[in-house]
């Protein structure tokens, strides 16, 4: 039987300190924007160590992602600038309040997902929190049931509640979206099922295809909405074996992030029926998301729908191959143990795990990165609960990635150990 929120209040806040240490740019084992303070890395800042990390990252000749947020100022405005004109007339006139390049990259986005309408927001939070509360309007029931480690329970500081006025219930608290039979067993009424895919904070799994559509019509049983949380939803189609449009078509709406996945600037697009849409555009104005002009995000956005999207099968596939050698490299490398977890991946995204702290797993991750010039690991961080002496990361490939062979995986793993044994050592004296 499901259980409300408040039973997880408190891993959830702890929880948000790891996504501040980990999230990045799309790929979730960045560092982009870890907060200034102590690391424990021979009594650095946070912000030196984080400078650290970038330089390392940008002078690595093999990296398994290289996302735009790791770049200069500089360098991010000179390759938009270069390649903005391939996606879009630069001799139009500039957008104002949604207008223009604003409204076709939602036109596009509303056909790539099969919808009657989109609205691009200038972040996730903001368009699913709009969302749901126009669901909760539309169903007359605030109460939304979805996975306990899903975005808005960890790390939106219980904005759902705080500013929507809405109650969150739990179909399960397993590491896995919830299943039909414990949707229809959920004792509390519910308007809305929200399902994130993948879910991330679980290690970007995803149900099949026949699990997703048994959820989807325990949810309507029910008279309950679907709303899909698809920050990542562009590369579930291997997984799943169907187009995004028949994957977003078993939802009632769809949010999309353009950062993540698409590797944009920043922003995000509910797609849904026309009548949500233009309602979830007046609370996005409530919300103070109506900005003057948005055409770098839009730009970077369309340019991520023509280059990325495509080669997102392709990151999917060998993501297997990389998680498969990773996860003998570290055998063979004599580690007390180690977990890459899903495996095989669902996505070009997992997780993997060693009995090690973060301060002696990052040190020598970045010291690979110095010395070798290969960068096989970004940031380390604890769980949320488990005991000490216990950490993950997350693994992204993309199109850099797709150089690597097996053997370039296992040697590269060899030579991490080797510095996570050296680094355990000085920790120890």
């Amino acid at each position: 039987m499901g259980k409300t929120n408040e039973e997880d209040k408190q891993a959830g806040r702890s929880g948000r300190a790891r996504e501040e240490s980990v999230e990045t740019s799309g790929s979730a084992d960045g560092a982009a924007n870890e907060k200034d303070g102590k690391d424990g890395q021979d009594g650095q800042t946070e912000d030196a160590a984080r400078r650290r990390r970038l330089a390392a990252w940008a002078a690595a000749e093999r990296i398994l992602t290289r996302p735009g947020a790791n770049q200069r100022l500089g360098e991010r405005l000179a390759a938009l600038a270069a390649d903005a004109e391939s996606v879009y007339d630069l001799d139009e006139w500039s957008d104002v309040y949604g207008n223009g390049i604003v409204a076709e990259l939602e036109r596009r986005v509303a056909s790539l997902l099969g919808f009657p309408a989109a609205a691009f927001f200038p972040t996730g939070t903001m368009a699913q929190q709009v969302a749901l509360r126009c669901w909760a309007g539309r169903t007359g029931n605030a109460t939304v049931a979805l996975h306990p480690l899903a975005h808005p329970e960890v790390h939106e500081g219980g904005a759902l509640s705080a500013v929507s006025g809405l109650r969150t219930v739990h179909p399960t608290t397993e590491p896995r979206l919830p299943t039909a039979e414990e949707v229809r067993g959920l004792a509390d009424p519910f308007g809305t099922l929200m399902l994130e895919l993948p879910l991330r904070d679980a290690g970007f799994v995803l149900p099949t295809w026949d699990e997703l559509v048994a959820v989807v019509e325990a949810a309507r049983e029910r008279d309950a909405v679907v709303h899909f949380d698809g920050a990542r939803l562009w590369e579930c189609e291997p997984h799943f074996g169907r187009t995004r449009a028949e994957i977003a078509g078993l939802a009632d709406s769809v949010y999309v992030s353009f950062y993540k996945s698409l590797d944009g600037l920043s922003g995000a697009a509910l797609a849904g029926p026309e009548e949500l849409v233009e309602e979830a555009r007046v609370w996005r104005h409530r919300y103070g998301g109506q900005l003057f002009q948005q055409f770098p995000a839009a730009l970077s956005a369309l340019l991520g729908l023509e280059r990325e999207l495509p080669r997102l099968p392709s990151y999917v596939a060998h993501a297997r191959v990389v998680a498969t050698a990773l996860a003998e490299g570290l055998a063979e490398s004599a580690a007390p143990w180690s977990r890459v977890h899903p495996r095989p991946p669902h996505t070009h995204q997992f997780q993997v795990w060693l009995p090690y702290t973060p301060e002696v797993l990052n040190e020598a991750s970045v010291r690979q990165a110095e010395e070798t010039k290969t960068s096989l690991f970004r940031v380390w961080a604890a769980p949320r609960s488990g005991p000490p002496g216990v950490s993950f990361t997350e693994i992204t490939v993309t199109e850099p990635g797709l150089e690597w062979t097996a053997e370039d995986v296992r040697k590269a793993a060899a030579e991490f150990m080797t510095r996570v044994r050296e680094e355990e050592a000085s920790s120890r004296t």
